[in-house]
């Protein structure tokens, strides 16, 4: 190890005789003897020796270093200071020694040396020392240049050292500066990566009471913070400051743009949008695949399908057309406006351009018909996207699946099933879901057996819809056995009962006149908090009237009135009946008047 040099004098010495050996230290001698050699000033001497006296250096004071001392033309203190910290060997105690520099009166440090510590005790994480060396950049009125306090402020907020970066802020802004400007931005910067978009309004507050005028890189920073808060009014008055600026970055500009077209897109405000970006074409800057990105999905997310068409069709001209997100946008506005036709037309211009078709987009063609209740619609679209080679993903199937499954149009949906299985999707657990569901409503018990086995062996765990299918299919047959084989079952998987498996097994036990068990298990169910709805009231109404419990019957229905849970006409009268029944006339009278005019037709 060795320091090339170390440069302490104010004035220049005389002059080295040229390639003079560097004197190595003998393992014997210890660093004020070697002080003593001749070919140091008294003034590097002194120094020298106080640095010794202050700090124990292994490096300088170790006999098996092969340190080598060769003087320089000069002794000033900075110097000494920066040789350290350039030699990646001797760079660890140039922040000790500076410290022990800067208790001298004397001594004052340049802008080269702070640039050197700060990036050092940056590059080391030492924030304690960080924070002793920032209080110096205000007590002797020296600060490290413009890109150190940018590169500064912004390791500290990423290191989430808040504190200490609002204090470095509080410093700088004395500078009023470049510096002070950049470091400003930068904060503003660090915030919005880390999502702390109210910080970035804070420092941008602070930085306007500072009389600091933000650059235009601090504008973005400061648009994109509002933006992303809501605050499209802000971001718009931000932008006539911006415009102030008289700024002749283009791309910066194109960037604040956007973020512009992005706030008043969110806030449903496109043709707003769509008139910034044609004031900004006025000026001689033309949109990028972003900000029609943005146009698109504008009006594609209020429906305006004809702008929307055009902004497209506009910008395929102009090779803008990237993203698939915009794809998804327009596939999601012509399924809403009822357009199969043009719904399909998008993946074949994604299909032409390139663009691979996702099975995000495919599955949104689907749902999206089914949202509407089109389900043979999705059918036709699924069939012609497959006609075009695209190829489905595990949730386009499972979408698929249901559908054939609510239509029952079992064959196809076994074959689609079995399709799936063979390209690996063989854990979707939607798709053993509908399928089991299927077969249930059909009565198949010995198929929905066998693919709950296949399910389990492939390592796919049933869930709670799983069993409420399982259980409403051998409800429905009043196989008790079962029903209770499969409680047994989730109770052990602990899959905790939803308000289905009540009902389907409450149900199956009244089917099976096993009166009492359905009152245990009606019970079981309140007393974990559950609440009655029409179906599961249905079946209770029944119950408590053929076990002559007209007590829990008048309870349920006082429960319905409070929980403000409706009756259906059916209910109403079954209910009304068996209190005629049981010659309970006060109680006819109370549910005729409390649900007697409120009865739910439907």
């Amino acid at each position: 190890m060795a320091i090339r040099s170390l440069d302490l004098s104010q004035t220049p010495p005389s002059p080295l005789p040229p390639k003079k050996p560097a004197t190595k230290i003998p393992p014997s001698n210890s660093l004020p003897h070697l002080l003593s050699l001749t070919f140091f000033t008294k003034k590097q001497r002194i120094f020298l020796i106080n640095c010794s006296n202050s700090l124990s250096s292994p490096l300088l004071e170790d006999p098996s270093s092969d340190l080598q001392i060769v003087p320089l033309a000069t002794d000033e203190p900075n110097g000494f200071i920066r040789r350290l910290s350039e030699n990646p060997q001797t760079e660890s105690p140039a922040f000790e020694y500076y410290q022990k520099a800067r208790d001298n009166p004397n001594f004052r440090p340049d802008r080269k040396t702070l640039n050197l510590l700060t990036n050092r005790l940056l590059r080391e994480k030492q924030w304690s020392s960080i924070s002793r060396l920032a209080e110096d950049f205000k007590a002797f009125d020296v600060f490290p240049d413009q890109r150190t306090c940018a590169r500064l402020v912004r390791s500290c907020i990423k290191a989430r050292k808040f504190r200490l970066a609002e204090s470095l802020l509080g410093i700088l802004r004395t500078k009023r500066g470049a510096a002070a400007i950049s470091a400003f931005g930068s904060a503003m910067y660090g915030y919005n990566k880390l999502h702390m978009y109210s910080s970035t309004v804070s420092v941008f507050n602070k930085m306007r009471a500072a009389d600091l005028h933000p650059s235009a890189l601090s504008f973005r920073w400061i648009m994109e913070a509002c933006r992303e808060m809501g605050d499209t009014e802000m971001v718009l008055s931000l932008l006539l400051e911006y415009r102030s600026t008289k700024t002749d970055d283009p791309a910066l500009s194109v960037i604040i743009y956007l973020i512009v077209c992005d706030s008043l897109g969110r806030s449903g405000r496109a043709f707003e949008a769509l008139r910034y970006i044609r004031e900004m074409e006025e000026e001689g800057m033309s949109p990028n695949s972003s900000i029609y990105a943005s146009l698109i999905s504008s009006f594609a997310g209020v429906k305006e399908a004809e702008i929307a068409e055009d902004l497209f069709r506009e910008a395929r001209e102009r090779g803008m057309v990237r993203d698939p997100a915009v794809f998804l946008k327009l596939v999601t506005m012509y399924v809403a406006v009822g357009s199969a036709a043009k719904t399909v037309g998008i993946v074949k211009e994604m299909r032409e351009i390139g663009l691979k078709v996702s099975d995000c987009v495919l599955c949104a063609v689907v749902n999206g018909f089914v949202k509407e209740r089109r389900l043979r619609s999705s059918l036709r679209a699924f069939e012609e996207l497959i006609s075009l080679g695209c190829e489905p993903g595990q949730v386009t199937y499972a979408s698929v699946i249901n559908v054939y499954c609510r239509l029952g149009l079992a064959p196809k949906a076994e074959a689609l099933f079995s399709e799936m299985m063979e390209k690996g999707f063989d854990k979707c657990l939607v798709a053993y879901s509908n399928m089991i569901s299927m077969y249930g409503k059909m009565g198949r018990v010995s198929d929905a057996t066998r693919l709950l086995a296949t399910m389990k062996q492939r390592g796919c765990e049933p869930n709670v819809w799983v069993y409420n299918s399982l259980l409403d299919m051998h409800g429905r047959l009043t196989n008790l056995r079962q029903v209770e084989k499969l409680r047994k079952e989730m109770k052990r998987r602990k899959i905790t009962p939803d308000k289905i498996s009540y009902t389907s097994v409450i149900g199956a036990y009244s089917k099976a006149k096993k009166l009492d068990d359905s009152v245990g298990l009606y019970h079981e169910f309140r007393d974990g908090g559950g609440k009655v709805d029409r179906a599961l009231a249905g079946i209770m109404v029944g119950v408590f009237s053929k076990s002559s419990r007209f007590d829990e019957l008048i309870e349920l229905l006082r429960e319905m009135n409070t929980e403000k849970t409706g009756l259906d006409r059916r209910l109403y009268e079954s209910a009304l009946n068996s209190l005629r029944d049981a010659g309970l006339q006060v109680h006819v009278r109370w549910l005729e008047n409390s649900f007697g005019f409120k009865v739910d037709e439907t």
